[in-house]
């Protein structure tokens, strides 16, 4: 893997966040929390939609270039199967802020990126688990289960999305920087 696409890795999530948390600050008169979605943030006619939208489509830029890096250090087909659906998962982020909310293929989008992520994540981590790192098959599966009941429950329980968009999100953070974590380990 280039040092360049470690790097696009390591800053990735923090463009995303960087976005999501400025465009949650200058929208803090009327966003909530819980009544809300990540994506109102971005709608068309909001004044200010590119502070979400432009940090999204390049964080999907790093990622699938990280994300490509990835498919070199697979140790067999499953966990390469996975990180290509990753890969998708992040396609379909950069649709997000290429169609924000207001846009007919927004809603598809949207599902797309936390669907294909997540299962593109754990496909990869059984991938690692047959290659022999148990550690990560675990760490992977418990990760993915937990987020799914957490995001089924936030789901019924609150009138907005953005809670389970954000325990998706920080999910294939820190699924994400646990991989990363490993490669450097390796590359050193």
């Amino acid at each position: 893997m280039r040092k360049s696409q470690l790097w696009a890795g390591l800053i990735a999530p923090l463009v995303a966040y960087s976005g999501i948390l400025t465009a949650i600050y200058v929208n803090r008169s009327w966003w909530r929390l819980t009544d809300n979605a990540i994506s109102d943030l971005g709608k068309l006619g909001l004044p200010h939609n590119w502070l979400l939208n432009v940090p999204l489509v390049i964080t999907a830029v790093l990622a699938i270039y990280y994300a490509s890096g990835l498919l070199g250090t697979a140790g067999n087909s499953v966990e390469k199967a996975g990180i290509w659906i990753l890969i998708v998962g992040f396609v379909f982020l950069a649709l997000i802020g290429l169609f924000p909310e207001g846009t007919s293929p927004h809603y598809y989008v949207s599902w797309g990126f936390f669907l294909t992520a997540s299962f593109g994540l754990l496909i990869a981590g059984v991938g690692m688990g047959i290659s022999g790192d148990r550690k990560m098959l675990y760490f992977t599966v418990v990760l993915f289960v937990l987020a799914w009941i957490l995001a089924l429950w936030a789901m019924r329980t609150f009138k907005g999305v953005a809670i389970p968009e954000f325990i998706g999100a920080l999910t294939i953070t820190l699924w994400h920087y646990t991989v990363l974590s490993k490669v450097l380990s390796k590359t050193q």
